[in-house]
């Protein structure tokens, strides 16, 4: 199902508001990619204006940045711990933007959105 991201026909209080056009094709938005673990698996998507865009439908592999030594490192996820967007995300091991992952060299917070950019960035916590 399409999300319609125009504005809202009603207002502040509550009265109908009637527009002088319709919804327009421009304005329909994609539905949400939940990037999981698994094998790396990418899918390009067209967006507006005919550019291009990277979604990762899965990954296994995260570029941590250690903030101490600034340093990056490619590492395993192995899974998520924490997730501040939605708790049942943690079950169904979903990573965004703001998620805690468990990674071989320790913990991280995923700052990249894996569902828009197609890899995953993470900076170490410390512990």
């Amino acid at each position: 199902m399409a999300l319609w991201q125009g504005q809202s026909r009603r207002s502040k209080t509550g009265r109908q508001i009637r527009y002088a056009r319709g919804k327009r094709k421009f304005e329909i938005g994609r539905e949400a990619i939940l990037t999981t673990i698994g094998k790396m698996k990418r899918k390009p998507i067209r967006t507006m204006g005919n550019n291009r865009k990277t979604i990762a439908l899965t990954a296994d592999i995260a570029y941590v940045v250690d903030p101490k030594t600034k340093k990056t490192t490619k590492t395993d996820i192995i899974t998520v711990v924490e997730n501040a967007a939605n708790i049942h995300y943690v079950r169904r091991n979903i990573m965004n933007k703001g998620a805690i992952i468990n990674t071989k060299i320790g913990k991280a917070r995923i700052t990249s959105r894996p569902g828009q950019s197609g890899t995953i960035n993470a900076i170490l916590l410390e512990k």
